[in-house]
Formats: C-alpha cells, sequence, structure tokens
C-alpha cells in the first residue's frame, strides 16, 4: 500500500499516484455511467441552487456540451460498481445536463474524514465556498473526527489563525450568516463584526453595511465608532437618611463586618459581607447571643 500523503499540498493531492493492481481493486483513469455516482455525502458546498450558481452550471453544462468533460471526476468506490464523488461535483450536474453517457473518472480510496478534507481543498481552490460553508466544514472536521484547530488547519494547508477567525463566525446572529450565504457580505465584513458583543449591535452594522453599500475599512471605521461611543453611567446610588444610615453603622459595629442597609419605600434589607467561615461563625455567635 502506498504512503499516505499530506492534504495541504492542493489539488495535486487529489491525484493518486500510481498504486499496486494487485492491491487496489479498482485504480486508474476510467469511463463510468454518471448515475452509477453518488454525490459526496460529506459535501461542504450547499449553495447549488441559487440564480448565481444556476447560472454558472448552465455555462459550464454548455462548455461541456461543446468540448466534452476534460477533466476527471475524483471518486471512491462504493460498491462494485458505484462510486461516492470526492471532487467535481459541479462538473459532474453539468455532464448529465449535457446528456453525456459516460464520464471519466480517478478511483482513490479515501476515508470519510478524506473525502471532506480533499472537497474543502477543491472547493476552497475554486473560491465555491462561502465563509459559512467553509467554517461548518472546518468544525465539522474538529467535531465529527475530533482534530484540533492546529490538526485542521495543517490538514487543508491554511493558517490556524484563519481556521480559528472562519468557525467563529458561526458565533454571529443567524440575520448575519444569511447575509454571508445570500452574498450580501463578505466573511472579511463579518468577523469585524465579531468585535460587538451583542447580536443587537451586529444586527445594527449589519444593516448599515448593507444600505449603504460599506466597504469592509468602512465598516471597521463604524465598528470602531460604535465601540469608542460612552456606555450609559449606571444611576448613582441613593442615599440613605441619615436615622438608617447610623443603624447600618451600629450593626456593622456590633458585627465587626461591611453591612448594607437597602430601603425600598417602608421595605428594605440587611446585607451581611464576611471574608471566611470564621468571620460568618463569629456573626453567627454574636446574633444568637452565644459571642
Amino acid at each position: 500500500m502506498s504512503k499516505r500523503r499530506g492534504l495541504g499540498r492542493g489539488l495535486g493531492a487529489l491525484i493518486p499516484e500510481q498504486e499496486d493492481p494487485a492491491q487496489t481493486p479498482e485504480s486508474g483513469l476510467k469511463q463510468v455511467d454518471p448515475t452509477h455516482i453518488e454525490p459526496n455525502p460529506h459535501q461542504p458546498r450547499t449553495d447549488f441552487e441559487s440564480a448565481e450558481a444556476k447560472i454558472k452550471l448552465e455555462e459550464l453544462t454548455a462548455s461541456i456540451k461543446e468540448h466534452g468533460l476534460i477533466q476527471p471526476l475524483i471518486v471512491t468506490a462504493a460498491e462494485p460498481g458505484r462510486y461516492y464523488l470526492i471532487a467535481g461535483e459541479r462538473r459532474w450536474r453539468a455532464a448529465q445536463k449535457a446528456g453525456l453517457a459516460t464520464v471519466p473518472i480517478v478511483i482513490k480510496e479515501a476515508t470519510p474524514q478524506e473525502m471532506l478534507e480533499l472537497a474543502i481543498i477543491e472547493n476552497v481552490q475554486r473560491a465555491d465556498l462561502n465563509a459559512i460553508e467553509e467554517a461548518i466544514a472546518y468544525r465539522h472536521l474538529k467535531d465529527e473526527f475530533g482534530l484540533t484547530q492546529e490538526q485542521v488547519a495543517d490538514r487543508v494547508g491554511k493558517a490556524r489563525p484563519t481556521i480559528a477567525n472562519l468557525i467563529r463566525l458561526l458565533d454571529l446572529p443567524d440575520t448575519v450568516q444569511n447575509a454571508i450565504i445570500n452574498s450580501q457580505i463578505s466573511g472579511r465584513h463579518a468577523r469585524a463584526m465579531l468585535r460587538l458583543e451583542t447580536p443587537t449591535e451586529q444586527n445594527i452594522v449589519l444593516n448599515s453595511v448593507i444600505r449603504q453599500k460599506l466597504n469592509v475599512r468602512q465598516t471597521e471605521a463604524l465598528i470602531e465608532k460604535l465601540l469608542r461611543q460612552e456606555k450609559p453611567k449606571p444611576r448613582a446610588k441613593a442615599e440613605l437618611p441619615a436615622e438608617y444610615k447610623a443603624v447600618e453603622n451600629g450593626i456593622r459595629d456590633a458585627l465587626g463586618s461591611k453591612v448594607e442597609l437597602k430601603k425600598n419605600g417602608k421595605q428594605g434589607k440587611i446585607i451581611i459581607h464576611f471574608e471566611s467561615t470564621e468571620d460568618l461563625t463569629q456573626i453567627y455567635d454574636i446574633i444568637t447571643g452565644r459571642g
């Protein structure tokens, strides 16, 4: 069996080296009926139905009708004569729309984790994933396959902070995530919004970005302005009437501990602070007359 290769090298890692035919059930380039191929169950890309995606698919279909499918699909064997796609779902879809009876495939042995990794590599290098699809795919690698962010970064050839920042996008409100998916804002716009503490603030900035068509630098300036705004000052604590203040001081002196007396109309409460079990025991003894 050939030595396992790293996946961070790009699309070259999708093409298998020469395998020993005696050890590989199916190998090399071959032609198969596209209906014998199933989509990658770990495909990170989900946008095949938007207007833009449909236009691109139609353009690719027209090209394949004219020139054929030049680049082979990368698949893994599911069962004899059946395959799962690893890379090339748009080409597979377009080939079927173009009415091709057979498509070229390269068969590669791949685990479910490798199927996801390879699909990520292909989509990212072709810029086919939006930032949310990419973030979900990286989180899936972490959660489903138990990889650390460092390991995910190594597997897909990206820096660890890039992986971390993308996954953090999934903490943003659905409104912001949907704006990325619908191409209303970019991932860089969204990463800037992570500096804001609340969904309310993030949605305020989102609406401004969309309405005013702000670029990333303008968005960052708007966020800086929001962060610099003075926070509302807490209301000053109401002063106790002199007679109640005297009571508060008397209890404090008697117990030897910090005491707060709070009054609300005719009602109120006394808060007694203690710093240790010994303090609490002493306060208890004084109150119960045991001291």
